[in-house]
């Protein structure tokens, strides 16, 4: 049986599916409000952020508010802001103190101008649109800062290596980041590995501090049982930290290295002054005397010389030198170093020794003087002595050319040629840079040798009075000769050159018969005696006279002038009377006068006449002659 109220409710149920749809079909109806809100926001410290929340579908009317929610979980209410319309009414509630203050923009976007670690938070939008109901979102900000550059504080004491626990090596520091950067220790440029639990082998602890600010700095500190082959490795730090969009960057520390504290393994002594390849010093020269032992920090030196199996201490000191100005032969022996290091091990040897060998040389010695005088055609033997360590060797030289090794140089059957410098010159030939010299000259005793450049004989084989020639005499020996010519006009005897000890003088004359007879000499002479050479001429022929050939030649010239001027005076004289009988000088006839010459006759005429009447026949004293 139905409840009585039962046909009631089954009458209704179709009213109200018709209301629903009809609602849905209305033009003015609202859908529900939802929000579009970045859910992570990434910005770096000091820059301006904007938080954005944009209702989604079309609503005239609607309250935007943004909260904050801090770390106790409140909300409190930033800013807000109505829809009006097509304008948006903003309102600032609560700044929080934040300077500069937060901001809302024409669209309803929180603005956050130079984000601050501070901001760090939660920020929630919430959107009322009254029918279409009510729709938040949650907007979390985070605010990146880059630390500082990395710092690195090594520990400035002496490690040693023959602890068995780890000890503190550095200690790394990174401030003001965010967030919280994180450190990684390096060995030579390897990342070391190292845990946070403490262990005998390594490790490291860190400490976060919060700044003032707000920013984060991280220290961390290592700690590692050190090698001996650390005291030449190099250690830093890094510190690696975030930035937006999942990026990251790292800041690398000063390298640095570590004293240690090891004991001594090895010693080394040695030569450090300029030796040759056997060991050996010049006497004179600075030595040095070096040692060094391998242990840190530098242990004390003891240098020592070894006399008749005893220890003569020269000196102590932290570098392990010894120096020895001038070093004397008196100086050679053993020499010792010895480390003082008590933490060595007792297999460790501590001592060593080297031979200290000095190198000398004494001046050289001649058995003969510096000059030595030989008759010409002797012999002679000299001697070259010499003392020096180690053995000297000795060579004999003459104008740069070898004669021979060995002390002893011979001279046997000795010549003009042999007159010169000799040098002995003794080397050590494992110690290149040192060597003397010593040098004697050899001066030959003898009679002049005498030497003519000959005459060339003629064509035809024969010399003409007055050919004249050049005529030459070299000549050697000791003392100097003396040159000389059996005719005077002589050069004065100078030294040839490329021929030492030659002198020559030369004589230019003329050839006579008397040379075809005598001949010229030259000779060479000192106190040892003289030498003579006779230049001879062989046939001299007599020269061809050339006076009368001259005489002849001029009086045919006088002749045939004196024929021409006659010619011309009978052609100037063809026009007059004929001929005429004329007297020849001499008495005029009776009763006739003189006749003389008048002033008209030209003395040309006259003079013609007179020559031409003396050079004419004659007859007697008073003839004539015809005349034209």
């Amino acid at each position: 049986m139905e409840p009585p109220d039962a046909p009631a409710r089954t009458r209704g149920a179709p009213r109200l599916l018709l209301l629903a749809v009809l609602l849905a079909a209305h033009p003015d109806a609202q859908a529900e409000v939802r929000l579009s809100v970045p859910p992570l926001v990434e910005v770096m410290r000091g820059k301006s952020v904007i938080l954005n929340c944009t209702p989604t579908g079309a609503h005239d009317h609607y309250v935007l508010e943004w909260f904050l929610t801090d770390r106790s979980g409140a909300r409190p209410r930033l800013a807000s802001a109505e829809m009006q319309g097509s304008e948006l009414q903003v309102t600032m509630h609560d700044t929080r103190g934040r300077s500069p203050p937060y901001q809302l923009d024409s669209q309803g976007s929180l603005v956050l101008a130079e984000a601050q670690v501070g901001d760090e938070r939660d920020y929630v939008c919430v959107v009322r649109a009254g029918a279409a109901g009510t729709a938040e979102a949650t907007a979390r900000l985070n605010v990146f800062a880059k630390p500082e550059a990395t710092e690195v504080s090594p520990n400035k004491g002496t490690l040693s290596v023959m602890e068995d626990s780890a000890q503190e090596i550095a200690t790394c520091n990174s401030r003001n980041g965010n967030p919280v950067p994180k450190i990684t220790w390096y060995r030579n440029g390897q990342r070391l590995e190292v845990p946070v639990e403490m262990n005998p082998k390594g490790y490291m602890t860190s400490r976060t501090v919060r700044e003032a600010s707000g920013l984060l700095s991280l220290t961390s500190t290592l700690y590692l049982r050190l090698r001996k082959d650390d005291r030449d490795a190099s250690f830093h730090c890094a510190a690696h930290y975030s930035l937006p969009k999942g990026r990251h960057g790292r800041l690398d520390s000063p390298t640095f290295h570590l004293t240690l504290h090891y004991p001594t393994e090895h010693v080394q002594f040695w030569l450090g002054s300029p030796s040759t390849p056997a060991g050996w010093v010049r006497e004179g020269d600075t030595v040095q005397l070096l040692c060094r032992g391998d242990g840190s920090p530098s242990p004390e030196y003891t240098l020592f010389r070894l006399q008749d199996e005893q220890e003569e201490v020269l000196n102590a000191n932290f570098e392990g030198n010894l120096t020895l100005e001038g070093v004397t032969r008196g100086q050679s022996g053993t020499y010792g170093c010895r480390v003082e290091d008590y933490d060595a091990a007792d297999d460790v040897q501590l001592s060593k020794t080297l031979e200290l060998r000095v190198a000398y040389l004494d001046p050289l010695e001649l058995s003969e003087g510096k000059v030595l005088s030989l008759p010409l055609n002797s012999s002679a033997v000299v001697n070259c002595s010499v003392h020096g360590l180690p053995t000297p060797a000795l060579r004999w030289t003459k104008d740069s050319t070898p004669l021979g090794d060995g002390p002893m140089l011979s001279l046997s059957s000795i010549t003009f040629d042999s007159n010169g410098t000799y040098i002995c010159e003794a080397s050590l030939p494992t110690v290149p840079v040192l060597s003397r010299t010593q040098n004697f000259t050899l001066l030959v005793q003898g009679l002049p040798e005498l030497r003519a450049a000959e005459i060339e004989p003629k064509a035809d084989g024969s010399w003409r009075e007055g050919d004249e020639v050049t005529l030459i005499c070299s000549t050697r020996g000791h003392p100097e000769p003396k040159l000389s010519w059996s005719q005077l006009g002589g050069s004065p005897a100078e030294p040839i050159p490329g021929r030492q000890g030659w002198v020559s003088s030369s004589l230019t004359l003329k050839v006579t018969s008397a040379l075809s007879r005598d001949g010229i000499s030259c000779e060479a002479s000192n106190p040892h005696g003289n030498k003579r050479h006779v230049f001879h001429f062989g046939t001299v022929s007599p020269q061809t006279s050339q006076a009368g050939v001259a005489v002849m030649a001029v009086a045919v010239s006088v002749g045939l002038l004196l024929l021409v001027v006659a010619v011309f005076y009978c052609m100037r004289r063809k026009g007059g009377p004929g001929c005429r009988r004329r007297r020849e000088k001499g008495a005029p006839p009776p009763g006739e006068p003189e006749l003389s010459h008048s002033g008209s006759e030209r003395p040309e005429q006259t003079g013609l006449l007179m020559g031409g009447a003396s050079g004419g026949a004659r007859g007697g004293s008073g003839g004539f002659r015809d005349e034209c």
